[in-house]
């Protein structure tokens, strides 16, 4: 207790905690809209359901790997050599995430091109999704980005309260969100396009980590505003364009 009372006395810890939420916040945009794209997949009344299982599990795993600070800080070490480069845990785990997320982000790409591509191997509907198959894609990169998530706040800060609360924060951000993010990119299918290559960006970003290529999260970030700001300028035309074509008639 007396612990507590200190550390919310200590204005470096208040600091600290907002830092970190935002960075938290930030770093959930990409966990979000995967969420978002993959449960659009599902059947309507599955939808809402379906993200709310895929954040709960993301709350899940980044407090359960809160519990194993002391071996999540031993992913970062070399654990094998290659090319003069010492790879990780870590690296290993961004590298497999990133690879399944440009694989699935080009999957979802070629759906949105193509929707209907007839029979799969298997005999069934191409481009279907169940809701195991989607809570289990899911669960993959909640996987990769709470181990992400959670190293990026060790670096940050030694105190597991702030930790945790600055989860807290920014998975509740991600659950108030969800369902007015998904509803949107669904009704408007170029931001889908824009999202998915959003999704093979922050793919090639985490390969590029896991390799040891560190690329600064806000060019990414910027990147991805300055082309959402053009997509919402080209929607804004858009609709100006169809009301005057409307009064025209």
């Amino acid at each position: 207790m007396d612990y507590l009372l200190a550390l919310a006395a200590d204005p470096a810890a208040w600091i600290a905690l907002a830092t970190l939420i935002a960075m938290e916040v930030v770093l959930g945009i990409d966990n979000l809209i995967f969420i978002s794209i993959l449960t659009n997949r599902l059947p309507e009344a599955d939808r809402s359901r379906g993200r709310r299982i895929g954040i709960g599990l993301a709350l899940i795993l980044r407090l359960g790997l809160l519990g194993t600070v002391a071996f999540i800080v031993q992913l970062t070490e070399p654990v094998f050599s290659l090319f003069g480069h010492g790879f990780s845990w870590r690296d290993l785990i961004l590298i497999a995430g990133g690879l399944f997320l440009v694989w699935k982000a080009t999957k979802e790409i070629h759906h949105s091109v193509d929707p209907d591509p007839g029979p799969d191997m298997f005999g069934g509907k191409a481009g279907t999704i169940t809701f195991a198959s989607a809570i289990g894609q899911i669960l993959v990169l909640d996987l990769v980005f709470s181990v992400d998530s959670i190293i990026t706040a060790v670096g940050m800060t030694d105190h597991i309260p702030i930790m945790v609360i600055a989860v807290l924060v920014a998975v509740t951000v991600m659950l108030v969100a969800a369902d007015p993010l998904a509803n949107f990119i669904n009704k408007n299918p170029t931001i889908v396009m824009l999202a998915l290559g959003f999704l093979m960006m922050i793919g090639m970003t985490l390969i590029a980590e896991g390799m040891g290529a560190h690329v600064p999260k806000g060019y990414i970030y910027a990147a991805m505003a300055f082309s959402a700001l053009v997509e919402g300028l080209n929607m804004l035309a858009r609709r100006a364009r169809e009301r005057g074509g409307k009064s025209a008639h």
